[in-house]
């Protein structure tokens, strides 16, 4: 292999690539990027056994070939090298990758040509005969996919091990009202739903879903731009490239079955529910300075309600307490709650009205948060239990 290319054609796709292999750890092969240049172009190429990066980038081809290298390595010192042309070539064993730009010479150790893996292909659409296409690529806004993984990411279990919570849920559904796509995250004390309406997603999806791990999303979102995208799945994977065609992703689907979300959802329909509207910030805002008398034992605020304000406190035996009141609208017999103050300001923080809704079917029972600008958007969190705490004085001892 013998290959020029612009040191800037090809940094961002190289980053990319050595994003999704393991640093250390793992077999040699999968921490190698793969160079091979054909017919103009240079394909950039990494692996981590599951997940697949395929760039392709112009570039003036002298001997054709293929080249391993150590990954991060590589990417290091090209992303340290100033912008101009990159000479790339296998030295005439095999043993060596030479990188040149100018004066600069380096020499890098190569890995054998037979680590390399094929990597699944781009499901490409089938032409039928009256000339229409069909099998299943989808154009969709990077920008709009990035936005769902954000809303729903941070409610999805980080414990491998639970299976299918352990994964974004992609499901279509249909009703009297219509088609729609529901996007939803769970990791058992938490629950986040998106929905949108797309008809070529609606029938691009299995009937029972599709399952992404969340430790697949955080790459997933480095690659995804504001650019559109083409979106296909197979049997067993999810394919994603850009709209030119240049860069390809690809990641594995699982299997699990994912619970049954419909009957925590239909309790927030409860006539009998209590209702809380606060303005966002104000409540975030007092929730910050809440949590700092929040202590190991003790993570959650209180809420109080009445039907103007609702007054939120927090204590501990060693930090002391907390209590700020906030103007609020409040219907219903509920007198109190309590909620764990991290995770309600994170839930908060997704949401993009000046005003939340909090609809609480009881003390322990599920609660869901809405907002006026966020139509298409809930999430659900359960309440701790409340335990009335009594301090003793030392001569009451």
């Amino acid at each position: 292999m013998f290959v020029k290319v612009n040191r800037d054609e090809i940094i961002e796709g190289l980053q990319k690539s050595a994003g999704i292999i393991p640093a250390k750890t793992g077999a040699a092969f999968l921490r190698s990027i793969w160079l091979e240049a054909a017919e103009g172009s240079l394909k950039i190429m990494s692996t981590d056994s599951s997940l697949e990066f395929c760039g392709e980038y112009p570039a003036q081809v002298e001997t054709p070939g293929r080249v391993g290298v150590q990954g991060r390595a590589f990417c290091d010192l090209v992303r340290k090298l100033p912008a101009g042309e990159l000479t790339l070539r296998a030295d005439s064993e095999g043993k060596n990758v030479l990188v040149e730009q100018g004066s600069r010479k380096y020499k890098l150790p190569a890995n054998e040509p037979d680590w390399f893996q094929a990597f699944a292909p781009f499901p490409e659409p089938v032409i039928a005969p009256e000339g229409e296409t069909s099998g299943g690529t989808v154009f969709w806004s990077g920008d709009f996919l990035h936005e769902i993984i954000e809303k729903i990411g941070f409610c999805i279990s980080e414990e491998d091990s639970m299976e299918a919570i352990a994964c974004l849920y992609l499901k279509r559904e249909q009703d009297a009202s219509g088609k729609r796509i529901e996007v939803c995250g769970l990791n058992g004390h938490q629950f986040a739903m998106f929905t949108f309406v797309n008809d070529d997603i609606f029938n691009l999806l299995p009937r029972e879903g599709a399952l992404i791990q969340r430790k697949y999303l955080a790459e997933l979102k480095k690659w995804l731009g504001s650019e559109e995208i083409e979106l296909s799945l197979g049997d067993k994977r999810m394919f994603l490239r850009t709209g030119d065609h240049r860069e390809t992703f690809s990641l594995p689907l699982s299997f699990y079955q994912y619970p049954n979300y419909q009957g925590f959802l239909s309790k927030l329909k409860d006539p009998e529910s209590s209702q809380l509207t606060v303005k966002r910030s104000e409540l975030m805002e007092s929730l910050e300075r809440i949590s700092i008398f929040n202590t190991d034992s003790n993570r959650c605020t209180y809420f109080l309600f009445s039907p103007g304000e609702v007054v939120l406190y927090s204590q501990g035996q060693d930090v002391g307490t907390a209590q700020e009141p906030l103007a609020a609208s409040f219907s219903g017999d509920m007198q109190r709650i309590a909620f764990p103050t991290r995770n309600l300001i994170e839930i908060l923080s997704h949401f993009m009205s000046e005003e939340v809704t909090f609809t609480l079917t009881g003390p322990e029972a599920p609660c869901g948060l809405a907002g006026e600008k966020d139509q298409n958007y809930s999430v659900i969190i359960m309440p701790m239990m409340i335990q009335d705490d009594t301090y003793y004085a030392e001569e009451n001892a």
